[in-house]
């Protein structure tokens, strides 16, 4: 998530879904083929879809939510909590993949994976080889969005952009590790993958240099601060556009010209999935053009599903924010999954960051 929601939308899907079925595993009523129990970034999923699922296929969801890949983690690390299916971010499964966490996934279960263009699968194909392990379920990238009843409609093109001083306390930032320090890193010219002590540190200096001129860090309420003209400029991914263009019609959104974090969220069974074959039907399921089509209704990030792009109206097929140009993707990078070594190296810049 790249979707890092607040944990009062969260608790709300913890409360109003996963404790309905939580006696499910203990002697409970389950569905008629089992269950399945699902792991997810909170709200990304069209909640309607849950019911939709156990009626056509007689499985019972037990769905769950978390904030961050990084909360995620540790609950399959160390099997705290069994779960069939999880949406874990590229860097994320490249991790868990190098970690030995995931199964292979069986595409004879998923036969919608015909579904998934080429290129998206190419883009998991390079975290994932052979997409063995994992199946794109949204795409997208950061960029800045900024209102144009404040600032000039195209002058804003670059992540230096957001060091400009007469945007002092109009400035808001995402507030998470990898995502924060990206700006920093990209802002220099650097790869949002820098393994160079000497680069981060670089960075990092660079984004303290910034914070006198932000309003507030955060993550997507990065949106409503900007729909609401609490600020007028600001990091945001793409998925967040369409929304906000809706309640907000003079903000635009640009992918600064010095690239951006380009990340896949995609469908992953743990190893330790004790139904794998319910998980695939959640798979294939999701992975239906219409049911694509229904879930990028709801979040309107970016779907890697070609039969529900044909379903778009042509204004949302060509919308650059939702479906960037080549140029623009040619320029973006993927987050890479980081030995431990250098996961402390960043830890520890993040916690300079912090502190200042």
């Amino acid at each position: 998530m790249k979707k890092i929601i607040t944990m009062a939308l969260s608790l709300v899907l913890v409360l109003g879904i996963s404790i309905g079925f939580t006696g499910c595993g203990d002697g409970g009523t389950t569905g008629q083929n089992g269950e399945v129990y699902v792991y997810n970034f909170g709200d990304y999923i069209d909640t309607d879809l849950i019911a939709q699922f156990e009626s056509e296929t007689g499985i019972k969801v037990v769905y769950d939510v978390y904030d961050t890949n990084e909360e995620m983690y540790p609950v399959i690390e160390a099997n705290s909590a069994q779960y069939d299916v999880i949406c874990p971010s590229d860097y994320m499964v490249e991790k868990m993949i190098k970690n030995d966490l995931l199964a292979e996934i069986d595409y004879d279960n998923i036969p919608n994976i015909k579904y998934i263009g080429e290129e998206y699968l190419a883009m998991v194909d390079g975290y994932d080889p052979g997409h063995k392990y994992s199946v794109p379920h949204t795409w997208g990238t950061a960029g800045i969005m900024y209102n144009t009843a404040k600032i000039e409609k195209g002058s804003i093109t670059s992540w230096k952009d957001l060091w400009d001083k007469k945007y002092e306390g109009t400035i808001v930032m995402q507030d998470s590790l990898r995502d924060t320090i990206m700006v920093g890193e990209k802002a220099l010219g650097y790869s949002l993958n820098t393994t160079s002590e000497k680069e981060l540190k670089a960075a990092t200096d660079y984004l303290i240099k910034q914070k006198p001129l932000v309003y507030k860090y955060v993550n997507d309420s990065a949106r409503d601060l900007l729909i609401n003209e609490s600020a007028d400029i600001g990091v945001v991914w793409n998925g967040e556009v369409l929304y906000s263009q809706e309640l907000n019609p003079n903000l635009d959104f640009v992918v600064p010209k010095e690239g951006s974090e380009l990340f896949v969220d995609a469908w992953a069974i743990p190893k330790t999935a004790a139904n794998k074959a319910n998980a695939e039907a959640w798979i294939n399921f999701m992975c239906r053009p219409e049911v694509a089509y229904q879930n990028f209704e709801y979040l309107t990030y970016s779907t890697p599903n070609t039969g529900a792009i044909e379903m778009m109206d042509e204004e949302t097929r060509n919308n650059g924010a939702l479906f960037p140009s080549k140029d623009v993707m040619a320029r973006c990078e993927v987050l890479k999954s980081l030995t431990p070594e250098q996961d402390d190296m960043y830890s520890k810049y993040w916690k300079i960051f912090k502190s200042k």
